[in-house]
């Protein structure tokens, strides 16, 4: 069972952080400016949650922090050094698991392991002892160990996503980029990953990018959430979730958290209404 406790980021030092990034597509009269120059910096350890409506920019930062595309403007540093200075390691996770079909779940979530430094210099000599370990580790911790061997189209949303989340922390990542991995699936089965994510996220206290259009969601997992305005974005406010962990359902319909989900909900509807 897991203790109560507040946890608080590692480090003061962000490990990746935004400096007045802007982001525009296009040119002259079809230039569409994106992101507006946004400044963000999330420490060590920290779990931080990007909602705002559709359009705003939160996964253009998600794709910014992976360096899966160049800011317009600005700089983005990690670890206090300009980001492509040095390898950063990434874990990623989508709405769609992007399991491969031909595979077991074991081969899915082994497979960062395959193809990210340093491990896949040691991906032939490890592949059936160590790397297969940690990733039969992760698969009993999220429940799917007696699923290891079956192909993703044997397994439900749920466990697909559970599959998911084994194969974005597999190789201990630096930062985890989430966007919107559960909101394909029921109520119910998103509460129950949230508690997964949650567990996993405490035990392993990696940084962590969440976008998600669940005010619900980011209060209940995340310690800071960036509410985005409408394009181009920017950050509205950056306003700290302390509720004590672990975090339950219960908790979510309590006075405190329902406030907080109400302060995000009128500041999004009034950005909206301020857009039009």
């Amino acid at each position: 069972m897991m203790l109560e406790k507040n946890l608080k980021p590692a480090t003061v030092e962000p490990l990746i952080r935004f400096d007045r990034v802007a982001v525009t597509y296009g040119g002259g009269a079809e230039a569409t400016e994106a992101l507006t120059p946004t400044s963000l910096s999330v420490p060590e350890g920290d779990f931080v949650a990007l909602v705002g409506p559709s359009g705003c920019g939160k996964s253009t930062i998600l794709k910014l922090a992976a360096e899966l595309m160049k800011p317009s403007a600005g700089d983005i540093y990690f670890g206090g050094r300009e980001l492509g200075a040095k390898p950063v390691r990434v874990g990623m996770a989508f709405q769609s698991s992007t399991l491969l079909p031909w595979m077991s779940i074991r081969d899915n979530v082994m497979l960062p392991l395959k193809i990210v430094p340093p491990f896949r210099g040691q991906w032939r000599r490890k592949r059936g002892g160590e790397f297969r370990d940690r990733a039969d580790a992760l698969l009993e911790k999220t429940g799917l160990i007696d699923f290891a061997d079956k192909q993703p189209w044997q397994l439900s949303g749920g466990m697909q996503q559970r599959a998911n989340l084994c194969r974005a922390l597999i190789h201990d990542p630096d930062l985890l980029l989430l966007d919107e991995p559960f909101g394909a699936l029921d109520q119910f089965t998103r509460e129950e990953l949230w508690g997964t994510l949650q567990e996993l996220w405490m035990e392993r206290t990696v940084t962590v990018l969440l976008v998600t259009h669940d005010l619900r969601e980011a209060a209940f997992l995340a310690n800071r959430i960036c509410v985005m305005s409408p394009r181009p974005g920017r950050i509205l406010e950056d306003r700290a979730a302390d509720f004590p962990r672990p975090r339950t359902i219960d908790m979510t319909f309590e006075p405190d958290f329902a406030a907080v989900i109400q302060r995000l909900r009128g500041l999004i509807v009034h950005s909206r209404e301020g857009a039009r």
